[in-house]
């Protein structure tokens, strides 16, 4: 008979941890006590600087004054990311939240921006995305309306560490106990192999019913206890390492996250109100730690402070994320390089995913298949996008790209890349976090130009759609006289 939840233990603290620990409090409330194990001996990954739009969800639902949160984790604003050197050498262009142009028809704005195109209008698809233009502009403001035509999507950039503080507050407010200590040895039952409790190095035993495994990229539990196996998808994204250096904040601050290509890899740069963050992310097989770091130091905007630190990583992810009774969050659940700034979603969706499926009267095996399977395809879509970037490149000044641009992938992948070079089609699934827009920049930023367009497009004659087109570039422009410079819309924000 199954054992009703009455004591979740998170083993782990950090960002995953103390996600984790806040979102179940709050939804779970006083029914079911929460105790998370953490050491200030044992370091974070910490490089998930960078979110996507659904992160404003789980802070509003948490009751998190946007304000205070932005002051304390020395946030920005995030309209998008900038793509350089990706397709070939010296080009760029912009995955930004936002869609191009409005709705207009049965068919997606860009079939109608691909027949305006042959009628030999001149502007790019950028041209109508209002993230684009304010990134362009380095500005930034909230828009008060409810227009879809003037709607800019938003995220944030913020010191992880200082956001996993910040929720640790918020928790023990909250009731969730904190516990110091490593974790010497994990007890299961001789029966059916669940976890009983964890004995820490200083012989106390913290034991629960159900278990969440927060220890990063080692998996304490999930791996190393539970054996549960690693999917491994190096062939597809070989990368291995990071190494990742602050340096001074620049006195303009940009709205958007920078993703710069090099001969081998590519280098983030995120800015923050108080330094940058910075790191290059590449493949051992083709580039040695140390050149990794000089190219790392000699591509900075400003001035490094402290000395790179190197990160080790697999590619891949837990193939149960939910085994026994101990659910995989955070990177102890896979890892996906942060080329789409999508680790910290990937806590949140785990979380809430578990809070739609709380065990609360016992785990079933039901429902931990449930929970394997939305896990899994969220993962290899995700997984999919990032493959995307490396893929349909242009590059010929390294093995690594010629190799990335030759290699074999995901049949999934080869058919969306097909539909969409036949005719401009997108086809997504329901789990698919990145919609129809973010998959039309990629692709049309990468090179990829479509044969043709849906033929709803042509309900429209090309003199009427120019029209139209030209009306539409000229609302998207309206709201860019009221932006404020990024820098000023953050002092003026936090400081009311």
């Amino acid at each position: 008979m199954a054992t009703p939840v009455q004591k979740v233990v998170i083993a782990g603290g950090g960002t995953a941890g103390w996600m984790t620990a806040a979102l179940l409090r709050k939804v779970l409330s006083d029914k079911v006590s929460i105790e998370l194990i953490e050491s200030e001996q044992i370091g974070i990954v910490g490089v998930g600087e960078a979110t996507i739009p659904p992160i404003q969800t789980f802070n509003r639902f948490l009751g998190i004054d946007e304000k205070a949160f932005l002051r304390e984790t020395h946030g920005t604003i995030k309209l998008a990311i900038k793509f350089e050197n990706w397709r070939v050498p010296g080009e760029s262009y912009y995955h930004t939240f936002g869609a191009p142009g409005t709705t207009m028809g049965f068919c997606s704005f860009h079939h109608y921006w691909l027949k305006a195109q042959q009628a030999n209008m001149a502007q790019s698809l950028w041209d109508f995305d209002l993230n684009y233009l304010a990134c362009e502009a380095g500005k930034f403001n909230k828009i008060n309306t409810q227009n879809p035509l003037y709607d800019m999507p938003y995220a944030y950039h913020f010191d992880s560490a200082l956001y996993g503080q910040f929720l640790r507050k918020l928790a023990e407010q909250a009731g969730v106990t904190r516990t110091e200590g490593i974790i010497e040895h994990v007890q299961q039952s001789t029966e059916d192999g669940f976890i009983t409790a964890l004995q820490l190095q200083d012989g106390k035993q913290i034991t629960g019913d159900l278990f969440i495994d927060c220890t990063g990229l080692r998996g304490l539990l999930i791996r190393q206890t539970l054996g549960v196996n690693y999917a491994d998808w190096s062939h597809w994204l070989p990368a291995d390492s990071a190494q990742a250096v602050p340096s001074e904040r620049h006195d303009k601050t940009l709205p958007y996250t920078r993703s710069i290509a090099h001969p081998v890899g590519w280098q983030w740069r995120i800015p923050l109100t108080h330094r940058n963050g910075n790191g290059i992310v590449y493949s051992s097989k083709y580039l040695t730690d140390e050149h990794a770091t000089n190219t790392l130091l000699a591509n900075l905007d400003t001035k490094a402070i402290g000395e790179p630190r190197t990160i080790r990583f697999e590619t891949g992810r837990t193939e149960q994320q939910w085994c026994k009774n101990v659910v995989a969050i955070g990177l102890s659940s896979g890892f996906l390089e942060p080329l789409e700034s999508t680790s910290i979603h990937l806590i949140q969706s785990g979380i809430i995913r578990l809070m739609k499926m709380f065990p609360n009267q016992g785990i079933s095996q039901a429902m931990t298949d449930l929970y394997n399977a939305e896990s899994q395809h969220e993962f290899e879509t995700i997984r999919d996008f990032i493959i995307l970037h490396y893929h349909v490149n242009e590059r010929d000044d390294s093995d690594f790209w010629r190799d990335m641009r030759n290699m074999s992938i995901p049949t999934r992948l080869e058919q969306k890349i097909a539909a969409f070079k036949d005719t401009a089609a997108i086809f997504n699934e329901q789990s698919d976090i990145f919609r129809d827009a973010s998959w039309v920049q990629v692709m049309m930023g990468q090179g990829l130009f479509p044969a043709d367009y849906h033929p709803a497009a042509d309900a429209m004659d090309s003199q009427a759609l120019l029209d139209a087109m030209r009306q539409i570039h000229h609302a998207k422009h309206q709201p860019l006289a009221k932006l404020l410079a990024h820098d000023t819309f953050i002092s003026q924000y936090t400081s009311l």
